[in-house]
């Protein structure tokens, strides 16, 4: 009876709740980082009075951080543990919004906001994979789908800041203050949070992974007031191998090997897809707005509206993950959201664009919760954390190239335009998705990077849409 399987049997309960609520404070104020800066472009632009092109810089500078923070991140975490480097994160990243916030010049400004943006960016790499490792697989999906689900959160709190702290006096700086609070939950994490027993496993510490199993099935078994349920024969997997930790060059030459190729070529279309259209329209719907003709403060008012749709798209995502398959609910949700950006690109009046936005909004954070379920899930444990990091990463190259192209086209092409080329991004991705991706649904972890059963013969081992060899 190996750990995994005493892992992978324990019921949903307060422990695993309580982990969710750790990692989703970090989704939140993540969000609320990424989210802020459209409401400090308007501010910084009349102080500083930046061109466009400079407002398109800025709004690419948290995603520059978080790209050259995305693939070391990962492979550190698959080195040191995911614990360790998820509090360092945070540390930098509330570190530089502080000093974003006393920012003199937009230089310094700049360089603190790609900074943040890096801290953030190292911690969102590392906490789904982190907590996709401690779930069953019967519950993963709408697990991770709900972690992701507290981004919404954050960027919810981000237009409340826009619309009543960003308009006061020097308010832009007391927000990116706020967006600093998250240092406070260091203290919890240091105390709450264990290392995953399946990282444990893959360094060869199988002691602590023991104490961290046991510990977790305790408290499982106190909160349930039940007798934990038997650990099933046919589900004991076998125990994860010592894997070698990979640099980051050998790290991504497996990634791009034959039997990883199609699972990384996929992850990654899927993340630039969406971040594409996401930071495209989430970086500039504030200020596209007030070039309709809309105040400032309305047009903060019409964001939180926009921004509040986040909160069921994420959530109803998560319910249907475990209902039709990640690879499923990723295509509805970019399917759904190219029509709400084609008809985005169609309207013209403030009211219909806030609807169509709200539409949008939906759809695209729906689709989030499908990947950051899907992608921990398609890489071994001894690479996970850095797959993630590499899917991620790759896929803020299109956080970072779409504000560019959307502040350098939207004179010529203007507002139909910005959001028609959105639709098609999108349309390349429902896809990609529904010809490449991977059901993942019910299948453990360690099944799903093709191993064998505790004592089966190795040589049986699945090796077809994109196993592992031995």
């Amino acid at each position: 009876m190996n750990l995994l399987a005493r892992l992978d049997r324990l019921p949903l309960s307060s422990p695993h709740y309580l982990l969710l609520l750790l990692g989703g404070l970090g989704y939140t104020f993540d969000g609320m980082d990424a989210a802020v800066v459209s409401f400090l472009m308007p501010s910084t632009q009349a102080l500083w009075h930046l061109t466009d092109g400079q407002l398109g810089m800025l709004g690419s500078a948290s995603a520059v951080g978080y790209l050259l923070a995305a693939g070391f991140t990962g492979v550190l975490a698959d080195r040191v543990g995911r614990r360790r480097v998820m509090m360092y994160a945070l540390v930098c990243y509330a570190f530089f919004s502080v000093v974003a916030a006393l920012a003199p010049d937009f230089g310094t400004f700049l360089g603190a906001r790609v900074l943040a943006g890096a801290g953030a960016g190292a911690e969102s790499v590392v906490i789904a994979p982190f907590l996709s490792e401690f779930v069953p697989p019967a519950r993963r999906g709408w697990f991770v789908g709900t972690l992701a689900g507290f981004f919404s959160f954050g960027f919810v709190g981000a237009a409340f800041l826009g619309r009543f702290v960003v308009v006061q006096p020097d308010g832009w700086r007391w927000a990116q203050v706020i967006t600093a609070a998250p240092i406070l939950l260091l203290l919890w994490w240091r105390r709450t949070l264990p290392e995953s027993p399946r990282f444990l496993l893959a360094a060869g510490r199988e002691a602590e992974a023991e104490r961290v199993v046991a510990d977790l099935e305790r408290r499982v078994e106190a909160s349930t007031g039940r007798p934990l349920p038997p650990v099933p024969e046919q589900a004991a997997v076998a125990p994860a191998a010592e894997q070698p930790p990979l640099g980051p060059g050998a790290a991504l030459r497996h990634l791009w090997s034959r039997p990883m190729a199609r699972r990384t070529a996929t992850t990654w279309l899927i993340w630039f897809v969406i971040t594409f259209a996401y930071y495209g329209f989430f970086s500039w719907i504030p200020t596209l707005l007030v070039q309709q003709g809309i105040t400032v403060t309305r047009s903060f008012s019409f964001s939180i509206v926009i921004y509040l749709a986040q909160i069921p798209g994420y959530f109803s995502a998560a319910w249907l993950c475990e209902r039709i398959d990640r690879k499923n609910t990723i295509a509805v949700y970019l399917a759904g959201s190219a029509a709400a950006a084609y008809w985005l690109s169609q309207t013209h009046t403030p009211t219909a664009i806030t609807l169509a936005g709200a539409v949008l909004s939906f759809f695209l954070n729906g689709t989030y919760a499908g990947v950051y379920s899907y992608t921990p899930e398609v890489f071994p444990t001894f690479i996970r954390a850095t797959g993630t990091g590499y899917a991620s990463g790759f896929g803020r190259i299109g956080s970072i190239t779409a504000p560019l192209i959307i502040g350098a086209l939207a004179t010529s092409l203007g507002f139909a335009g910005v959001f028609g080329l959105t639709t098609a991004v999108l349309a390349a991705g429902v896809v990609g998705t529904l010809v490449f991706a991977l059901p993942t649904a019910n299948r453990s972890l360690e099944a799903l990077a093709g191993r064998p059963p505790a004592g089966a013969d190795r040589t049986d081992r699945p090796t077809d849409q994109g196993a592992l060899h031995p």
